[in-house]
């Protein structure tokens, strides 16, 4: 069902290593202002790198390739967070949880999705003007400019990428049924970072020579809904940040201290999981979303 190629503003190309001219402006600007990180002091940040030109719903099957790993999308239930007790500690008791938010956590792939998008203001503008630079010529981080966007829903497929040793990495990958643009192509891990006390969600968004890291710490809350967010004020606490690497294991992280996010997964009376998502920028709310998670037929 997709429709024609969505328009898009491409810089110049600059070459295969560099990539495009406004790729590498914001590289060299989260080299400028970021922090020198190695994967050794800080192995909470995880040094995934994209390619230059596109990112795309098949990207994880490229590194797969690349790093010798076998993909498995079909057969076993894969689940984001493959056993969410990983997550328990103070202010997060897993137990306490609905069991349809847990399930939905733990065995992700049975279930299809629907997306309703709500842009506040002028910030639209600023989507639109992110979609036109970036987010349609990378295809990643796709986010839905209009209801329209998600009128034939979603695709979710998500794939576990394999050593001898177990998984190495699981991913979730999404596309907008009526563009075929990339909503989002994720690794899903948790792990602890300096500045909260418990394990964290963490979830990489590959992005040319680099990635987004957004590290949501879990809150298990009395309805038996949970709440993960990336809230926090300085570098190794939760939140958002870009890395740029300069070579295995090593490169520059910025922290986003203006950008949180909050995820509100919860079990509706009869009809199963939800999610309301929220999007701040410098304290305002620039855009919210809600999902609808369906067990799908074949689970």
């Amino acid at each position: 069902m997709s429709g024609s190629p969505s328009p898009r503003i491409d810089t110049p190309w600059i070459d295969q290593r560099r990539g495009r001219l406004g790729d590498w402006i914001t590289q060299r600007w989260v080299r400028l202002t970021g922090i020198r990180v190695s994967s050794e002091e800080h192995p909470w940040i995880d040094c995934l790198a994209g390619d230059t030109d596109v990112i795309g719903t098949d990207f994880f099957e490229r590194l797969a390739d690349r790093e010798g790993l076998s993909i498995v999308r079909t057969g076993t239930s894969r689940g984001l967070v493959p056993d969410l007790t990983a997550l328990d500690g103070p202010g997060c008791s897993i137990g306490d949880l609905s069991p349809a938010v847990r399930r939905f956590y733990e065995h992700t792939s049975e279930y299809d999705f629907d997306v309703w998008s709500e842009w506040s203001g002028g910030f639209r503008l600023f989507g639109t003007l992110l979609a036109l630079l970036f987010s349609r010529r990378l295809q990643q981080l796709n986010v839905p400019l209009s209801p329209l966007e998600t009128r034939y829903g979603t695709t979710s497929e998500v794939v576990q990428l394999r050593s001898s040793r177990g998984v190495e990495r699981t991913a979730w990958v999404r596309e907008l049924r009526s563009t075929g643009n990339t909503l989002y192509a994720g690794s899903y891990s948790t792990c602890v970072v300096p500045g909260h006390p418990t394990p964290c969600i963490r979830v990489v968004f590959p992005l040319p020579n680099g990635n987004a890291h957004v590290i949501l710490r879990p809150r298990s809350n009395s309805d038996g809904s949970l709440t993960v967010s990336s809230r926090g004020k300085r570098f190794g606490d939760p939140g958002f940040y870009f890395y740029v690497s300069s070579g295995p294991g090593t490169g520059w992280a910025r922290y986003i201290a203006g950008l949180k996010e909050d995820i509100h997964v919860f079990e509706e009376p009869s009809e199963g999981p939800r999610a309301d998502h929220t999007l701040d920028l410098w304290g305002a709310t620039f855009l919210r979303l809600h999902y609808r998670m369906r067990r799908a037929a074949a689970s």
